[in-house]
């Protein structure tokens, strides 16, 4: 199969918004997307424009999603999250990590930044593994992607959004970013106001501790359902919409920390 050209990728953007599942959404990637490439030096963005060509950060983001619908790429499927066991502290935690084998969003981030180092890599490559870079850090920001394997990563816990049914990992994905009625732009927008010095912190922190900050989000969350179908409404959106604003900001200068890191 050859990688996506400019026609190909229109269907591809369009064949989404039909999608069953989504993470992050198209809207929560395509956030993340929208404020890296704002942060990009100027070596990277002469590389990413190289490999991606006129496709947009924003717009790669959602290819890992995609392509969920070509069986040929199942064998990407668990690198869109780690399961891990609850109530480790951060020394557990990172220890977990350090002997981790399996093939995960940990293990195969890392295995992402060290191919897009390779300058022998070829294009098609460099553009399969740059949109799998960009989704996969977009992914690791959203608590539910560093969760519990016994309930899937909340996809087993039921939940009320208003009064539709769904469930706890599908409102992180979705639910509360779609609450917000703005457009990825519009989003990006508001939120992409990170102080210089917060954003080299942010940047700076090890891999794990981006791992471990979801890990614990993740965990009060959990603790926050106290009963199957357990209705969320309007006091859910205010208690969370930091967190969750402060993971796509956090997720999209972390992405350009990479990409700067990678390419500069």
């Amino acid at each position: 199969m050859k990688y996506m050209k400019t026609p190909l990728l229109v269907l591809l953007l369009v064949g989404f918004c039909f999608s069953s599942k989504a993470w992050w959404g198209a809207n929560g990637h395509r956030i993340v997307g929208e404020i890296a490439e704002r942060h990009l030096n100027n070596k990277a963005r002469r590389a990413v424009q190289d490999i991606l060509g006129t496709e947009s950060l924003g717009m790669s983001s959602t290819w890992a999603d995609f392509i969920r619908s070509d069986d040929s790429f199942d064998y990407l499927s668990p690198w869109h999250y780690i399961n891990l066991k609850k109530g480790m502290n951060y020394d557990e935690f990172r220890s977990a990590l350090s002997t981790d084998s399996s093939v995960d969003a940990y293990t195969k981030l890392n295995f992402l930044i060290s191919e897009l180092k390779n300058k022998e890599l070829g294009r098609e490559k460099k553009i399969m593994y740059l949109r799998l870079l960009v989704h996969i850090t977009g992914d690791i920001h959203q608590p539910m992607h560093v969760s519990r394997a016994e309930d899937q990563g909340g996809n087993r816990i039921r939940v009320l959004w208003f009064s539709d049914s769904t469930n706890l990992h599908s409102v992180w994905d979705e639910k509360l970013v779609e609450f917000q009625k703005l457009s990825y732009t519009e989003y990006t927008a508001a939120l992409d106001h990170c102080p210089k010095e917060q954003c080299k912190a942010w940047q700076a922190q090890p891999m794990t501790e981006w791992f471990f900050e979801s890990y614990q989000i993740a965990d009060k969350l959990y603790s926050e359902i106290t009963h199957p179908n357990q209705r969320l409404t309007y006091r859910y959106n205010f208690d969370h919409i930091n967190i969750m604003n402060r993971q796509l900001l956090k997720a999209g200068i972390r992405l350009a920390g990479l990409l700067n890191e990678i390419f500069g």
